[in-house]
This record gives structure tokens, C-alpha cells and sequence, in this order.
């Protein structure tokens, strides 16, 4: 039972990390564009909210906690949206090609995050401070209840705020006209175009938003999943890469990302807890196919749903293709 909850609570906070990736992603792709520059916005979004924390923390002569957290959050939002933005400038406004721009501005994000992140902060980290106990501390009370208080509500509270977020953007697309004339832009943006919708804002929008989003997730990465440490290992690459493959297992659904992030994370943390929990020894081959399980688990998926072509279960129609408003 021990190693059971141990794994439970190193599955849902990594979970939450490609959750954040996953559902900025979605809102992106809805749009039509499809983003690979994940992994640089969330280092981007990681290294701005880390830095910002650490210069308030270490300038202010009485640095308040829930300000820290706050300028932490939206510096870290602010700095993924410019990544956004930069995509969205180069792949919608100068139609440069999507794959090469998304994978340029991941070179891009890590190497601008680390160098910053590793010569200026010089390895220094934020496990004294304010910020990095806002982001650790627990639901009072209902953490304390039992195995179901300690896998339920024995996390920071940006795993809650992921949940939330995950309902909300899945009701922002179904059930609002903003959501719905997004989607429809990634559906068929002439036909949007000529219903009066404007695609280039929309897609602008979607594509910053969504990078915002995504960003979040390498702020929890480092100023909780990682104890406030600055990470160098390129962990926040992997996980970013994760939550692209999280995007089409879930379908572009934002209610399935809930669910699937977890089990990602279960499977992701399998090859640890797996030995232990069947009381046999595992050799190092083996544990290093059962880590390729999330990603074998996204290949079925992806072959299941083009086998069986439901309409509901496919990427946006346009996606990845530049709008021509000449070619209409």
C-alpha cells in the first residue's frame, strides 16, 4: 500500500507539469497552428517566474508571500506569451513554415532559459524562500485525513488550479461563441473568414494564450516538482515533448487531458514502482523499455483513431497549414 500512494504522489504532480503543456497546446492547435515549440515556452515560462521571485525575494526589504507567488505566476505567463508571440509573428503574419519555426523556438527557449538560468542566478535556488513554500504548502486540514487526504489533497495548489482550468477551457470550446469560432477557424479558416470571422486575431490570440498556458507548466516544474531548484538536466525538454504526445492521446479534448496526464504519469514512474510492487528484480534493459511506455501507449492511440477516422477523435482540418486569404 505504501508503494502504492508513493506512486500516486509522484505521478500527479508530474502529471500536472504536461498537463499545463497539454491543454496550452490544445488551445493552439484549435486554432489551426500547430506549436512545437513547447518545451521552450516552458523553460522560458520556468526561468521568468523562477527569476522574478528570486530578484523580489532578495530586493525587498519585507517580501510579502501571496506577492511573491502572483509576480512569480504572471512573469512566467507574461514570458510564454512572448514566445507565442514570436511564433505567431513569424507563422502567421510572415507564413514561415510551422514545424521548423515551432522546433526553432525550442533551441531557442532552452537556450536562452539556461544560460540566464545557469550564469546569472549562478545556480542558485529558492528553496528558502517565500515562493517556494507558497507553491509547496498543502490543503490544511484535508491533507492530514488518511491515505485519501494524502493522495487526494497532499499537493500545492497549482494541481488544483490545472483541474480547473482543464473544465473551463473545455466549456470555453463547446459551449461559448468565442470557443466555437476558434474552433471553426481550425477547421476551415476561409469559411470562418467569410462568415466575418477574424482569423488572424483569433489565431494570435489562441497561439499566445495557449503559449501562457504551457509556461505555467515549467513554473511548477521548478518552484515545486523540482523543490525551487533550477533544472540544467533538460527534464523540462522531455516533459514538454510529453505534452505534445499528451495533445493527440487526448484527442484535443481538454477534459481528457485530466485524466490522461495522470496516467501518463503513472506509466512515466512505472519502471520504479513496478519491481517493488510485483517483489521481483528488474534489469536495466527492461527498466528502460517500460519508460517508453507513454510514448508507445500515444502510438496506439494515434493509430486507433485514424483506423477508425471518427470526425470527433481527429486534429483541427487545417491544422499546421498557413492561412492565404488570396486563396480563399
Amino acid at each position: 500500500m505504501d508503494t502504492l500512494i508513493a506512486w500516486i504522489l509522484r505521478a500527479i504532480p508530474f502529471g500536472t507539469i504536461i498537463m499545463y503543456g497539454a491543454m496550452g497546446e490544445i488551445i493552439t492547435e484549435k486554432s489551426g497552428n500547430l506549436n512545437l515549440g513547447v518545451p521552450g515556452i516552458m523553460y522560458l515560462g520556468g526561468f521568468a517566474g523562477f527569476a522574478s521571485a528570486y530578484i523580489y525575494e532578495n530586493t525587498a526589504a519585507n517580501p510579502n508571500m501571496a506577492l511573491c507567488a502572483a509576480l512569480a505566476l504572471v512573469c512566467a505567463f507574461l514570458a510564454s506569451m512572448l514566445g507565442g508571440f514570436i511564433y505567431s509573428f513569424l507563422t502567421i503574419s510572415l507564413r514561415a513554415n510551422q514545424n521548423v519555426t515551432g522546433l526553432a523556438l525550442t533551441t531557442f527557449g532552452m537556450g536562452v532559459a539556461n544560460f540566464f538560468g545557469v550564469y546569472i542566478l549562478n545556480g542558485r535556488t529558492a528553496t528558502q524562500s517565500l515562493v517556494y513554500r507558497t507553491f509547496q504548502t498543502k490543503m490544511p486540514v484535508l491533507s492530514g485525513m488518511g491515505v485519501v487526504g494524502q493522495t487526494v489533497f497532499g499537493y500545492g495548489f497549482m494541481v488544483y488550479v490545472a483541474v480547473v482550468l482543464a473544465v473551463v477551457l473545455h466549456i470555453f470550446l463547446n459551449k461559448t461563441r468565442t470557443g466555437l469560432n476558434l474552433r471553426a477557424i481550425g477547421e476551415s479558416p476561409a469559411t470562418a473568414d467569410a462568415a466575418g470571422i477574424s482569423v488572424t486575431r483569433y489565431k494570435y490570440l489562441a497561439t499566445c494564450l495557449g503559449a501562457g498556458i504551457s509556461g505555467l507548466g515549467g513554473l511548477y516544474y521548478v518552484l515545486d516538482y523540482n523543490q525551487g531548484i533550477w533544472a540544467t538536466t533538460g527534464q523540462i525538454e522531455a516533459l514538454g515533448w510529453l505534452a505534445v504526445a499528451l495533445v493527440i492521446f487526448t484527442t484535443w479534448r481538454p477534459l481528457n487531458a485530466i485524466w490522461g496526464s495522470y496516467l501518463f504519469g503513472m506509466l512515466y514512474w512505472l519502471y520504479q514502482f513496478l519491481p517493488t510492487l510485483l517483489g521481483i528484480s528488474v534489469p536495466g534493459y527492461v527498466t528502460d523499455l517500460i519508460q517508453m511506455v507513454p510514448y508507445i501507449v500515444t502510438i496506439v492511440v494515434l493509430v486507433f483513431t485514424s483506423l477508425h477516422k471518427k470526425r470527433e477523435s481527429q486534429p483541427p482540418a487545417s491544422l499546421g497549414l498557413a492561412y492565404f486569404r488570396e486563396e480563399r
